[in-house]
């Protein structure tokens, strides 16, 4: 059976293995991230009773995080996401998951892109590149062909235990920045005063929707495992990583929405005010992001196109370089010409997140350990998951591509 972490690199993280710290740091990386500073919109789009369906969004992804691992405990051949769904339903099954999950990845190394310019041309809204007297790059897009440089480097790390000392610097940049938003509604003159409404029923798909990207990490899930010392401790691993993930998610959330209220942008930076020193912490570790997350994120991605290359050329680190190189040209191209950030990243809650995160896991696992067929609690649960998911996936995307129409 092929696996989509066929490389010999991750081979190499296989047998030296990650520790447990190592793989909490990878875990918690893979879901603490780009959500932070969506949360608090996702928030104000749902009002104050969404926080249930937030947490109802946590429980579920965590029980289908143990539901790949289960898959994979029943194959030892079993590496990858890929290889369950192959596991499950053959070769078609994999073809399908892999441009689910990779267009999954894709997007989110976009948005990472995306949220970058737009942090950095806060800070310097009036700079631009020119070439010559003719040629003007816009600030927004000027700063999306810096990042990309800036990311550069880590696209050359491919072993996932070498990646684990840069997710560490994503997680504590994520404490930082809880940390930095406390102290510009207490000490910034901005204070804790709104109150922010109950529920608002039209914001709920778009609030689903951005919930479902906090934790939208589980297409990694099966490589964090694959590259553990003691694969037992997994699952203390994935709870470790979630109960960190939801806990920093739920204190931003709630701390930016009484400090600002509706008025709660995209992004909880774009809203800080620059002039103070703990804005200036939170935008400027918010740029850190991008570079400890974006490799984790493409390495997948790119271990799926270096699969389907033949067997002469996959091993070659020439190749893996390129295939690498080519990901993020392209994603730098997407990104510099499409600017909506939340629009994106509802998107990729809605539909693809959904898929990887809730329906596939439920699908494959009930077909590899032949749950489907009985009736039973367990089939219950796992058909009201997949249900749910497509439910807040239908309407998340209408709601998207909605407001995307009307923008344009």
């Amino acid at each position: 059976m092929g696996s989509e972490s066929g490389t010999p690199l991750l081979t190499q993280s296989q047998r030296e293995g990650s520790s447990f710290l190592k793989a909490c740091f990878n875990g918690t990386n893979a879901f603490l991230g780009i959500g932070l500073l969506t949360v608090p919109y996702a928030l104000s789009s749902g009002g104050w009773l969404s926080l249930g369906l937030f947490f109802l969004v946590t429980m579920m992804t965590f029980y289908t995080g143990i539901l790949l691992k289960t898959c994979m405990d029943t194959d030892p051949t079993v590496k990858s996401y890929l290889d369950i769904a192959e596991r499950a339903f053959g070769k078609k099954g994999r073809f399908i998951v892999m441009m689910i999950m990779n267009s999954e990845l894709y997007l989110v190394g976009i948005g990472l892109l995306i949220l970058e310019s737009d942090n950095l041309k806060k800070l310097f809204p009036n700079f631009m590149i020119r070439i010559g007297e003719v040629v003007a790059i816009e600030c927004r897009q000027s700063f999306v062909l810096i990042t990309a440089l800036v990311i550069l480097p880590s696209m050359l790390l491919t072993d996932l235990s070498i990646l684990s000392y840069v997710s560490a610097t994503g997680v504590f940049s994520c404490l930082i920045i809880l940390g930095s938003i406390f102290c510009v509604g207490a000490f910034g003159g901005v204070g804790f005063h709104e109150k922010g409404s109950l529920l608002k029923l039209t914001g709920l798909p778009t609030a689903v929707s951005l919930y479902i990207v906090c934790f939208a990490g589980h297409p990694v899930i099966p490589s964090i495992y694959t590259s553990m010392k003691n694969k037992h401790q997994f699952t203390q691993v994935l709870l470790f990583s979630f109960v960190l993930t939801t806990f920093t998610y739920l204190l931003t959330s709630c701390l930016s929405y009484i400090m600002y209220g509706e008025s709660v942008e995209s992004q909880i930076t774009l809203k800080l005010p620059t002039k103070l020193i703990s804005s200036k912490v939170v935008i400027y570790t918010t740029l850190l992001i991008p570079v400890t997350k974006y490799a984790l994120m493409l390495t997948p991605v790119a271990n799926a196109i270096e699969g389907g290359i033949s067997t002469d050329f996959k091993n070659s680190r020439k190749v893996q370089l390129l295939v690498r190189m080519v990901l993020l040209l392209s994603t730098t191209a997407v990104a510099y010409v499409f600017p909506y950030f939340e629009n994106l990243m509802t998107i990729v809650g809605s539909i693809f997140a959904a898929l990887c995160s809730f329906v596939l896991p439920c699908l494959c696992y009930l077909k590899i350990s032949s749950s489907y067929r009985s009736w039973n609690v367990e089939l219950v649960g796992n058909v009201a998951i997949v249900l749910l998911a497509t439910l807040a996936g239908v309407l998340g995307t209408y709601s998207s591509i909605a407001e995307l129409v009307h923008k344009y």
